[in-house]
């Protein structure tokens, strides 16, 4: 009994700190803070190559940052490690339907995990401070993983829909274990992703959200 108590306690403290450490961090898009770039996480694709329903309450999230001036670009990242499955170029083809230029899409095609995409988002495409879009169950670890790898960040909820109680669930669920692989990878593991030629998205310290207060003073 004491083995079991002490496994639950192991893998839900990450969970809890994960949380706590994102309040105050999470917006609902409407009242989203005054950033540069949305990160976009990948988030599956239906058998067709479209994105899933999820994906796309992700991405159009992102579309209206972008349109209502919140942010510069958008960082779409998810995973292309075949041929047939490609989520970036997916939301990109989506985006672009909803009305975003192709100039306004940066594609990250190595994002295969949460960590990945905010490793990347700093090493690779030189991104200092994002906005985060993803689901609510997703933004706590999402939000610790980018803190953690010195990538200052807050998060907008993609949840525009009622998803059915089961599958949401299930996504909390799910996260249990993902949280705590989340506490290995930054604090003990330090994996190093798919990495490659840095491709900074803007000049360098492009990024810095208090370019913008020095631009556009309140």
């Amino acid at each position: 009994m004491f083995i079991l108590l002490s496994l639950l306690v192991i893998f839900i403290a990450p969970v809890i700190i994960a949380y706590v450490s994102s309040l105050g961090k999470r917006f609902p898009l409407g009242v989203a803070p005054l950033g540069k770039t949305a990160i976009v996480f990948g988030a599956g694709l239906y058998r067709d190559g479209s994105p899933s329903t999820v994906l796309r309450d992700r991405v159009l999230t992102a579309v209206e940052l972008y349109k209502a001036g919140k942010v510069d670009k958008l960082l779409m990242s998810g995973d292309n490690s075949t041929l047939s499955y490609n989520e970036p170029g997916a939301m990109k083809k989506y985006a672009m339907q909803l009305g975003i230029s192709e100039d306004a899409i940066v594609l990250d095609y190595a994002g295969r995990r949460t960590y990945d995409t905010c490793y990347r988002a700093k090493a690779i495409f030189g991104v200092t401070e994002a906005t985060l879009v993803t689901q609510d169950y997703h933004l706590p670890r999402a939000l610790f993983i980018c803190e953690n790898l010195g990538l200052k960040a807050v998060g907008v909820s993609a949840d525009r829909r009622t998803y059915t109680r089961i599958t949401y669930i299930y996504w909390c669920l799910r996260e249990i274990p993902a949280t705590f692989t989340a506490f290995l990878d930054v604090f003990i593991t330090h994996p190093e992703p798919i990495l490659g030629e840095p491709l900074p998205i803007y000049p360098p310290d492009g990024d810095n959200m208090e370019q913008i207060y020095e631009e556009n003073p309140s």
